[in-house]
């Protein structure tokens, strides 16, 4: 017996909606926002542009383990202690001048989820 693989990652996706996994609503964004209140607006956009730093870190972090440092000027354990905090920095910065654009697709399915959550 073969199974065809659109009818099983269609069946598939039909049980994991039926378990109640994804968030799915019909609502605009701009809908979705005119009945959510101001004050927790701002909390889902800050929320978000949190998740897309914390990201953008994690993705810089492997950049800078392999780099040496210059024993003259900088090394030991100073700089071991200080250099996660500078790439946690650096996310922020980038996140903060425009980013991947994660923070807005994450600030939509927030939305979307505490749409679906209150009905």
């Amino acid at each position: 017996m073969s199974l065809n693989p659109a009818t099983s990652a269609a069946s598939a996706l039909d049980r994991a909606r039926a378990a109640g996994f994804g968030v799915q609503t019909l609502a605009k964004i701009s809908d979705l926002e005119a009945k959510t209140s101001p004050a927790k607006l701002a909390q889902l956009h800050k929320s978000a542009n949190e998740f897309e730093s914390q990201f953008i870190s994690q993705m810089l972090g492997p950049m800078f383990e392999g780099i040496g440092t210059d024993e003259t000027f900088g090394g030991g354990r100073g700089e071991e202690m200080f250099r996660p905090m500078l790439v946690e920095q650096f996310g922020k910065q980038i996140s903060q001048r425009g980013g991947l654009g994660i923070a807005n697709q994450v600030y939509q399915e927030l939305l979307r989820a505490q749409e679906a959550s209150h009905g």
